[in-house]
Parts: C-alpha cells; structure tokens; sequence
C-alpha cells in the first residue's frame, strides 16, 4: 500500500500532493468517516497550526472536511503541537489535529494526528486512514444540512495551555532566572514568553516575529548558536531554543556551550533517581543517542533502553512499560508524567526547576556526562534505495564498523520526513570522525547522488 504517513505524520512542500488543499479535505472527510463508523455521534475535533503562510490553506481545507462529514471542529489557531496534544484531551475531543514541518523550512508543511488521549496515532490507523484516502472519492452527501458540523475559533486555547504548562511545576516562582528565549518564529512565539514571564523569570525574547515565511529561519533549535550567543551577550542563566512547532527544545549553559538532548535527559535521569520519580530505574533514548550518556547512566546505576529513530517509539516504550523519561539527543523530550509528546516548553521549566532545586548551573547539571565526539550529516539524495543496494555505500559502511569496532560506531538512515540521508559517526577519536563522515559522504554523493 502507498505510504501517506511517514515518520512523524504527513509532510512535504507546501501546496503540493500530499500537503496540498485536495488531500487536507479528504483527510478531514475520511476523519470523519471514521468516527461516524465507530458510533461517536457529534464527533469533535481540535485543530491547531504553526505560524507558515500554508496553515491558512490547510487549516480551511481539512476543517470543511470535517464539518462536511458533521464533525465539529475548534480552531485554536497558532499553538505548539503538544498544546494541541494536550488540548485534545482536554476538551474530550476524539481527534487532535496539528498543521506543521516541525523544524523544516517554512516552504514545507505537514499534519500530525493525536487521538483522545493525546497521543500520535498508531501505525495501523494511519494505514487504514491511508487506505480510506487513496481508495477514491469520499461520500458526504448523505449528511443533511441539519447533520452538518459546525467551526468554533476558541479563544482562550492559548491561556488554557499557559496555565497547564505552569501546573507542571506547580507554579513555583523562577524569579532568580534570567532567560533567553528563541521561539524560532513559530508556534510558541505568543505564549512562550509569557509562561516564564509570569512564572517571574526575567525574560530577553527572540524569534518572535512571524511573518509567514521566516519560521526557522536562523533562529530557534535549528540555530541554537543565536540563542547561545545571546546568553553571553546578557550573561543570562540559561538559553531555550524551541523549533517550529515547539514540540523540541535545545538548551545553552550560562556560558554561552550549546547543551543537547542527551545531556539534559543524563542530568535529568540522575535528578529523577535521587527524588525517586525514575519509572524502573530506566531512561529511554534512540539509537542516535550518544555513547557518552550510555556511560554516564552505567556509572549512575541507570538502566537505558534504546529505540528506533523517532520520538513516537520513544513514546510508545514509556506508554507500555510506564517510564517517566525518555527523548532524543535532537531535543525530543518527553516528561511523561505530565505530557503525552514531546515538549520544548514543559522541558525547560523541568530544566529550570532542577536548576533550582539543586542549587546548581547548567553547566555544572550536565557535567555528569562526557560526549563522544560525534558528528551528524544530512544529504540530499535523489531516491532512497535500499543501503545493500547500492555497493559502495555498503562497503564504505562496512569498513568504518570494521575500524569503530570497541572504539565507536556508524548509523546510517534515511530521514522519515525529507529526501535525505543521515550519516552519524562517533567514536572516542574526532579524527577518526572528521575520516569517516567524509569517506561516507562521498560514498553517498558516487552511489546515490
């Protein structure tokens, strides 16, 4: 069956198959459908979006789907996805709907999909979601002017969202904190400054001018060297870059260091031990997380479980054997006694509330980790041919595990969400590193090119 959904829903270039006005409202026709089928009589929806010039097109397009097939449908406007996660169950809605490319550039758009309980949806429901779309046209007509859903703008989503986010640390005061904020132009532009603002934190905001078209563009986590910097230039205690839909968030110590996802869950999982909230005793992270924090969690007497690349299989490990954190070295974090996806949001004030509590910097937080040096790469390629396929990327594959072996190790995958390969290499030489990222790269270049 042809793929709609990929990794982290349905993503692509704006205003072309399949992020474009014509799938959107069968999406929402076959939503519809779907919750029509199992019986839920006045279905509802929730639907929230980032800041792309796209969000208007796609917003109007899957909403008339929806109220086409009598669901009805509460538009909240520019939220963070996990504000759209939370909402969802919140309201009782039996659909969340969020319109974003996350950290893509804002020429791409895509539809992430949470169900009731505010979760993304499982792979056999977007397949069978897939198959409702694909199958041909999908028959509204039979429900009658008087069956039809209605659309509500609901006004007060982004103060209901504020005050949860600020529930999650029990409203304690971070009036000690001075604060660089990126909002990377994208959904958190709005609310963002004002959690920390009315939590009491002393708060120098960027990245909050969206203009439709400027969403991630040299600014938040794609870019977390601008709030670095900005750290220095305010000697503020700590920099929070959050990406386009706000559902990812990278940190900079009060010395201008970038700090990643693997050094905030360390420090973190060693916070949980010691408060005695470490689920099991066990952190779940991806594949790509770094070799460093395997090690700092083995001294720690920390137990590591390791998924697929993707913050929904993260997920799905802590939802079925109930862990309270896990995330991404990318800066998916997910504290899951309080959010149901990844939150940039919720993930900085677990940040700053740790910083408080134990009296201590960020640096000095994450000091209990030491990084392998590592280096990620991200190539365009033109098909995604299976790796065995193509021999002299194989072999090229082979030979640096050969090398690595004990010292480090090679991932090669291709990215769920764009046309691009990703070349990770880490080991304990960075010119081992720097070697064979670039006899990869031009391996990648010769065979698929």
């Amino acid at each position: 069956m042809k793929k709609l959904f990929g990794t982290d829903g349905i993503r692509g270039q704006a205003n072309v198959y399949p992020v474009n006005a014509e799938l959107a409202l069968k999406l929402g026709k076959a939503l519809g459908a779907q919750l029509n089928a199992r019986g839920y009589g006045s279905a509802r929806a929730v639907i929230g979006k980032d800041t792309r010039l796209s969000g208007y097109m796609l917003e109007t397009a899957i909403t008339s789907g929806l109220v086409s097939a009598g669901v009805d449908v509460f538009l909240v406007g520019p939220v963070p996805t996990p504000a759209v996660a939370h909402l969802t169950k919140s309201l009782a809605a039996d659909v969340g709907i969020m319109l974003t490319a996350s950290h893509n550039p804002f020429d791409d758009n895509g539809i992430k999909l949470f169900n009731p309980d505010g979760y993304k949806l499982e792979d056999a429901e977007e397949d069978a979601l897939t198959e409702l779309i694909l199958d041909g046209e999908i028959r509204t007509d039979h429900i009658r002017s008087d069956q039809l859903g209605r659309a509500y703008r609901l006004d007060d989503a982004r103060g209901r969202y504020i005050e949860f986010a600020k529930s999650t640390i029990n409203n304690e005061k971070l009036s000690d904190f001075k604060v660089v904020l990126d909002c990377a132009n994208g959904a958190a532009y709005d609310l963002g400054p004002w959690i920390f603002r009315e939590l009491g934190a002393s708060v120098i905001k960027t990245g909050i001018s969206p203009d439709g078209i400027n969403i991630n563009t040299n600014c938040g986590a794609m870019h977390p060297e601008v709030v670095a910097q900005l750290v220095k230039d305010t000697k503020a205690d700590i920099g929070i870059a959050l990406d386009g839909d706000a559902d990812r968030v990278i940190f900079s110590d009060e010395n201008g260091s970038v700090v990643n996802g693997d050094q905030i869950l360390a420090a973190c999982a060693i916070n949980f031990k010691k408060q005695n909230k470490l689920t099991n005793n066990t952190v779940v992270v991806t594949s790509m997380s770094n070799l460093g924090l395997h090690d700092a969690m083995k001294e720690n007497d920390i137990n590591v479980e390791v998924t697929d690349v993707g913050d929904r299989y993260v997920i799905d490990s802590m939802r079925k054997n109930g862990y309270a954190l896990g995330g991404e070295n990318s800066g998916h974090l997910i504290f899951h006694d309080y959010a149901t996806t990844g939150d940039g949001i919720i993930s900085a004030l677990q940040v700053l509330r740790m910083m408080k509590k134990e009296g201590k910097t960020l640096s000095q937080l994450v000091n209990c980790m030491k990084e392998y040096p590592q280096k990620l790469v991200s190539l365009k390629v033109k098909v995604k041919k299976p790796v065995e396929e193509v021999p002299i990327l194989h072999d090229a594959i082979h030979n640096c595990e050969v090398e690595l072996k004990g010292r480090g190790r090679v991932i090669v995958r291709y990215s769920g969400t764009e046309p691009k390969i990703r070349l990770l290499v880490e080991a304990n030489d960075l010119q081992l590193v720097d070697t064979w990222i670039e006899k990869l790269s031009n391996a990648v270049k010769e065979g698929l090119g």
